[in-house]
């Protein structure tokens, strides 16, 4: 099982590049990173978890580019988007940047995707809250073939373009690994039909439990390999992670959401490294 850590990096936090080194200096696999590109000040929305709507959610920088900064500051970190909202973005677009960040780091790229929550944010963008998961699937549909096909061409209803051509092409073969995030029977058997694996929210460990049986039970009824699975944990434990372990996950992700500098950061990856070097022994 690997261990990273998934982080808001914001414009008053430890630079990303400074960020990347820290974390893999400390022995963790790998870095993934929140995005919302802005947050609506008038909204009816709340966050399903926490209500009100924290700082970091509107302070972050682009994922891309912190992950482009992370890319060139180390040699073996995973880097991951926790979630990329694929339904705020342009796919052609989103296939270049995702393509370029693989080339860039020499192939070390993930992304994690999925269609949000906050309504206000997504219209924004032009799109419609109710159609969001079907935009999700043809946008990602989209991208995959613009990275695997030297012709690239996409007709459905919301995507719609003749044959391209783009480059560069994913380091990675048949391309980056793709983790679908969300909750519940819906997002399992898009998770078995279109992704490698599931961004598993940060749940209880029994939730999480359940949520790792029925997706295999999907992935069964559809004559699939059961997806790997990214599990996500705020306040970690040595019991927590021991339980997580049981469940056979690829990979944890310790969540660092309420950081504001960098020697607060520092002393938490310190804590965090000791924590899996504890659990290890």
């Amino acid at each position: 099982m690997n261990f990273g850590i998934f982080t808001a990096v914001t414009d008053d936090q430890l630079r990303p590049a400074l960020l990347g080194n820290a974390i893999e200096e400390r022995g963790f696999e790998s870095l993934f990173v929140a995005e919302h590109t802005h947050i609506p000040v008038r909204r009816e929305t709340r966050h399903p978890d926490v209500g009100d709507i924290p700082r970091e959610y509107y302070r972050n920088l682009d994922p891309f580019v912190s992950l482009t900064a992370a890319a060139t500051a180390t040699t073996r970190l995973r880097l991951g988007t926790a979630i990329a909202l694929v339904v705020q973005r342009d796919p052609i677009l989103l296939a270049k940047e995702a393509a370029s960040l693989d080339l860039i780091s020499d192939g070390r790229f993930e992304l994690g995707a999925g269609a949000g929550w906050l309504r206000e944010e997504m219209r924004n963008h032009g799109t419609d809250p109710a159609t969001r998961v079907a935009l999700l699937r043809e946008r990602l549909g989209a991208v995959k073939t613009l990275w695997t096909q030297e012709r690239a061409e996409f007709h459905g209803r919301f995507v719609d373009f003749d044959p391209v051509f783009q480059w560069p092409k994913p380091v990675q073969r048949p391309h980056p690994p793709v983790w679908i995030g969300g909750w519940g029977s819906t997002t399992f058997h898009r998770i078995v039909a279109d992704s490698d694996g599931w961004l598993a929210p940060a749940i209880p460990v029994g939730e999480l439990a359940t949520g790792v049986e029925n997706l295999a039970k999907i992935a069964d009824g559809a004559g699939a390999a059961t997806p790997s699975v990214i599990a996500t944990l705020l306040d970690p434990d040595e019991a927590a992670i021991e339980s997580v372990a049981a469940l056979g996950v690829h990979r944890v992700l310790f969540g660092m959401l309420s950081v504001t500098d960098a020697d607060t950061t520092l002393r938490d990856l310190d804590r965090l490294s000791a924590l899996v070097q504890r659990v290890a022994l």
